[in-house]
């Protein structure tokens, strides 16, 4: 049976407007964002969010220079964030090496001085190596989304759900060739749980360095980074830095 010509023309555009759409619909849903995709944007938010509440606080820093596991080092200030947005310091005095145990005799005293003076030599010697480590730390702390962004646009960023309800997220490469993050975040509470780097200063196999940071809540739901322990392991040097007394700038 043939249909007119005028009927055939109509079939033929409805053929053509259903592909279309089909075609539409299809390209919508390659477009769609992966699960992993929307666990990493949510993690972005969330830092965002974080970094912003953070800027009406101030804070007590405190951080402890261990060598070979002794405290040679203590020392406190008080933080704030700037007008230009970045972390103002004002050290807190009374930070001093580790005491050491009294001496009864006078050449005992001479002693204990001596050790004293040596102990604060080798914390100098190790300054230009602390800078270099602090400097480093502040590039992996807090997470910069723009990091992240990078290195998911580069195909470097693994998500796996874990037993305890977080989304473990692998970031290879995030600052420096050959380094790794692990971030435990809290989707449901949109709060990073768990934040752990390998890296190094210039040389992975002779100066490695590895970070734990472990973060907590204010009572306005606020998250921060509670505590960062920083092992330099080639020097055998642990910098512990703890954050504590927040409360409202200016109060």
């Amino acid at each position: 049976m043939r249909y007119p010509r005028s009927s055939r023309r109509v079939f033929l555009i409805l053929s053509l407007s259903i592909q279309f759409f089909v075609a539409v619909m299809a390209a919508q849903q390659g477009d769609a964002p992966t699960a992993k995709e929307q666990k990493v944007a949510a993690l972005k938010q969330s830092i965002a969010q974080n970094q912003a509440a953070l800027k009406s606080y101030s804070w007590t820093e405190t951080t402890q220079i261990s060598l070979k596991g002794e405290v040679k080092k203590q020392e406190q200030k008080q933080c704030q964030y700037g007008p230009d947005g970045k972390v103002q310091k004002t050290p807190i005095p009374g930070g001093e090496p580790a005491s050491e145990p009294p001496q009864q005799s006078g050449r005992g005293r001479r002693g204990g001085a001596l050790k004293k003076e040596i102990v604060e030599k080798k914390v100098d010697e190790m300054k230009d190596y602390m800078q270099q480590v602090a400097a480093l730390v502040h590039q992996y702390v807090p997470p910069d989304p723009q990091k992240i962004q990078a290195a998911q646009a580069a195909g470097n960023v693994a998500a796996q759900p874990s037993a305890d309800g977080l989304t473990n997220l692998t970031i290879k490469n995030y600052l420096k060739d050959g380094d790794s993050v692990a971030l435990g975040f809290d989707s449901a509470a949109k709060k990073i749980r768990s934040y752990d780097v390998n890296s190094h200063l210039d040389n992975p196999k002779d100066n490695p360095v590895k970070l734990d940071v472990s973060f907590a809540s204010l009572p306005d739901g606020t998250n921060y980074a509670q505590q960062t322990v920083l092992d330099a392991l080639g020097k055998k040097i642990q910098v512990k830095v703890t954050n504590s007394g927040y409360k409202k700038a200016g109060q």
